[in-house]
């Protein structure tokens, strides 16, 4: 097929690779503009979809908007049999949802209709959700509303942060649309509408969220550490210095809420205890807690701001 990709961030290069791999003809690649980076943010730095597409020789669009005239034009002439979006990053208007021949098919981070929107891997790990997935639906003019083609459901591991279940959902998501665009092909997929009940959004992690709360049960607090890791990184303070913690699993033990309880930085909630795997102070790089310990030490009894 003639296939138009659309995407931004790494977590949309695997299914770009698989498309490509299956032998179908990418004719334009659609991805944010490059932006400010580097060490002195003086570089224009372009994404990870940017950089796979002209590895594989793929001509790259960056447009400010789609909902100009010229771009629905520029797009219609690709003659596209399909565009598949995977994280791009804008909304596609009704003029380019109509341009290709079989439509738009999106892949999304979520058994819908549950977590819909910006950040539904954190959502998942941050509600202590069992269960999650990768869906391709075919895209609409709603927010991941449109019909559902595919699903392959992801167990959640008790200690899985976030970043291990978006390297995990990359590589199944990218299978799992390699195998609809084969249905596709064969005519041989249908989509099925969203169901009314179930609906949740998952709304963009806004840093405010990111301070550790040990007067919540020890299985929240657990949860809000893997579900903000690696980034932004759940935190805590400790006289004066902010310290991520990037890694937890539940531990035995009770005490005031942020009391630390041993020698291995286990932690009081309000009910319950987490222990402390992985932190990363400010200005230093992660490392196990007990490496930690060693440069700051903990007294049984501190407590934890």
């Amino acid at each position: 097929m003639r296939i138009v990709f659309m995407g931004t961030p790494d977590f949309a290069v695997p299914t770009l690779a698989e498309i490509v791999g299956r032998g179908h003809e990418v004719i334009a690649a659609y991805t944010r503009a490059p932006a400010a980076g580097g060490r002195r943010g003086l570089d224009l730095v372009p994404s990870p979809v940017h950089r796979a597409a002209e590895r594989f020789g793929i001509p790259v669009l960056h447009p400010k908007t789609l909902r100009t005239e010229d771009a629905a034009e520029t797009f219609r002439g690709h003659e596209a049999d399909l565009a598949v979006v995977v994280a791009y990053g804008m909304i596609l208007p009704r003029a380019v949802l109509d341009a290709p021949r079989l439509g738009c098919v999106n892949l999304h981070a979520s058994l819908l209709p549950r977590w819909r929107g910006a950040a539904p891997i954190q959502r998942a790990i941050l509600a202590g959700d069992t269960e999650t997935g990768v869906a391709v639906m075919r895209m609409e003019e709603g927010l991941d509303t449109g019909p559902v083609g595919l699903v392959e459901r992801v167990a959640l591991a008790p200690d899985m942060t976030a970043g291990e279940l978006h390297d995990r959902l990359m590589l199944v998501g990218a299978d799992l649309m390699g195998r609809a665009l084969a249905a596709l092909e064969r005519d041989a997929i249908s989509f099925t509408p969203q169901p009314s009940d179930g609906v949740t959004y998952a709304a963009k992690i806004d840093k405010a969220e990111s301070r550790i709360d040990w007067s919540r049960p020890a299985n929240a607090v657990h949860d809000h550490i893997r579900g903000l890791s690696p980034f932004p990184g759940a935190w805590f303070d400790v006289d004066g210095t902010r310290v991520k913690a990037l890694r937890s699993t539940l531990a035995a033990g009770h005490g005031a809420p942020g009391e630390v309880l041993d020698d291995a930085l286990t932690v009081a909630c309000k009910d319950g205890a987490v222990r402390l795997v992985e932190v990363q102070k400010a200005g230093s790089r992660a490392m196990p807690a007990v490496e930690f310990l060693r440069g700051t030490p903990l007294a049984t009894g501190t407590r934890l701001g």
